[in-house]
């Protein structure tokens, strides 16, 4: 079996070709080289192909990383490079949103590239270097901000570190949280950093679940590009986590967004040590889903504890949560329910990861109280349509083709939500469905939540219950890409290189 390395070189040959001429583009000079005092610098290894993507023009940049492909740069370099030089450009305000999906973006992308055939492979990785560009800019109009170097000063113990984090998020005090966080990158695990900070990470529904979004993808990043870069990654994390543009401190003020995370501290003294110990139902799941279209979020979570006393599986929930954000997706196909599916994504990969069972059960509370904030978030901007995605009924024909349903995916909706129940409920493959969802995505997509929701969405598909992954999916199609979307002239580009 041929490694990622074996790979790369022989899918340089393909994404390379008729760009002889751009392996004689000058190199970075020295005068570009220099970083000033006054941003954080990362390891020589990697900090010239981060100026490279930093000091490049837009209109210039995919060909300069055409280049560096051709030269055998590797994959996870450019990978980690992107990451880094949007934590270093683009800051997280006034919300952890926005231009910051750049950022954001950068793990969805990766899942991109590794669901991808062969001729694809490249497309989210270039689409999101140029994507950084773009944020690049929006932030120098914004004040061109820069990340700073780590402190020097007032750092605690190693043995303290965490505890002075702790101590620091829950104070909402940046510079205290930025010099405990640097210590602790050095010197505390990964596991115990990420159930820090995913107790932190979650509390709020501030930036629509961006937080939580952050933690998730940053971490699953480190994991692809390697632990040595996780210093200035677990900076820009707390600095994002701690923002609360428009509000006064959160730790001395009872706002509306922090006060079901607080009293879901309280609700775990009533869940039992075995509340692992039942097996998924179906009804319970629909009782969440259906429970969750008019609860509120001190409600959701009373619900949640009442079903995990009484023997339901916390996965049974974790299906309930889902199909509701799918199903609140078909209601109002906006960026609103967009983000309760790509937020619980997140928020169920914490719950997977943290090791702490206490944090654990407390994620699963406030995922569930997120989904009225979201359904209340939604409402106030449009009216949700009345879908009842639990009795969707597939279309009565014949069940269509793929191609049929790609033609009606983003013209007829609807349609196509029939269509995608009745094409995995007979018999049909849904990984044929959802090869050519992300083959779509690759095609068409020119935003980052096409990549962000598309990557979340058909990766939980195989998280949820059988039972319920068709009617799941049929709720997220309404946000996937059909046939009749433009291509984009990025996958043309790199489509004609192949």
């Amino acid at each position: 079996m041929q490694d990622r390395r074996q790979f790369v070189r022989r899918s340089i040959t393909a994404a390379a070709g008729g760009l002889t001429g751009l392996s004689c583009l000058p190199a970075l000079s020295a005068e570009d080289l220099t970083v000033g005092p006054d941003r954080v610098q990362f390891g020589s290894g990697i900090e010239p192909l981060v100026q490279l993507l930093e000091t490049t023009p837009r209109k210039q940049i995919v060909d300069r990383v055409f280049a560096e492909i051709h030269q055998g740069r590797s994959y996870q370099d450019l990978l980690a490079a992107l990451l880094l030089a949007g934590i270093r450009n683009v800051q997280p305000r006034p919300s952890v949103g926005f231009k910051f999906h750049s950022v954001l973006v950068v793990y969805s992308a990766h899942q991109a590239s590794l669901a991808a055939a062969d001729e694809h492979r490249w497309t989210p990785l270039l689409w999101s270097v140029d994507y950084f560009k773009r944020a690049q800019q929006s932030d120098v109009s914004e004040g061109d901000w820069t990340m700073a170097p780590p402190p020097t000063g007032d750092l605690p113990e190693p043995e303290k570190a965490l505890h002075a984090l702790d101590q620091a998020l829950a104070g909402w005090d940046v510079e205290a949280a930025d010099a405990a966080a640097t210590v602790a990158a050095r010197t505390a695990t990964a596991g115990q950093i990420l159930n820090l900070l995913a107790k932190h990470a979650a509390r709020d529904y501030r930036s629509i679940g961006h937080k939580s979004i952050y933690l998730a993808n940053a971490y699953r990043t480190l994991g692809v590009i390697g632990w040595q870069h996780a210093e200035p990654v677990v900076r820009s994390l707390c600095y994002a986590i701690l923002n609360h543009t428009g509000d006064p401190n959160p730790a001395t003020s009872d706002l509306d967004a922090d006060r079901v995370g607080r009293s879901n501290w309280k609700r775990l003294d009533q869940l039992s040590g075995h509340w692992y110990s039942t097996k998924r139902k179906q009804v319970e799941s629909a009782t969440v889903a259906k429970a969750l279209r008019t609860a509120s979020p001190e409600q959701a979570a009373e619900l949640v504890v009442e079903l995990v006393q009484s023997g339901t599986h916390p996965d049974s929930v974790y299906d309930g949560v889902m199909l509701a954000a799918a199903e609140m997706v078909s209601r109002q196909p906006a960026i609103v329910p967009l983000h309760a599916v790509t937020t619980s994504n997140a928020m169920r990969y914490l719950y997977r990861s943290v090791q702490d069972d206490r944090t654990r059960q407390w994620l699963l509370l406030q995922n569930a109280a997120f989904i009225p904030h979201f359904r209340n978030s939604a409402e106030s901007r449009n009216k949700l349509r009345d879908i009842d995605l639990l009795e969707l009924e597939p279309t009565t024909a014949t069940a269509p083709s793929l191609e049929d349903l790609f033609a009606q995916i983003g013209s007829d909706s609807d349609a196509a939500a029939e269509s995608v129940l009745a094409f995995t409920q007979n018999g049909n493959q849904a990984v044929d469905l959802i090869r050519r969802a992300r083959e779509m995505v690759f095609l068409k997509g020119n935003d980052a939540h096409d990549y962000k929701f598309s990557s979340a969405a058909l990766e939980d598909y195989h998280a949820i219950d059988p039972a319920w992954r068709s009617r799941y999916l049929a709720g997220c199609s309404y946000l996937l890409h059909g046939d009749k979307a433009p291509t984009t002239a990025l996958a043309k580009r790199v489509l004609q290189q192949s």
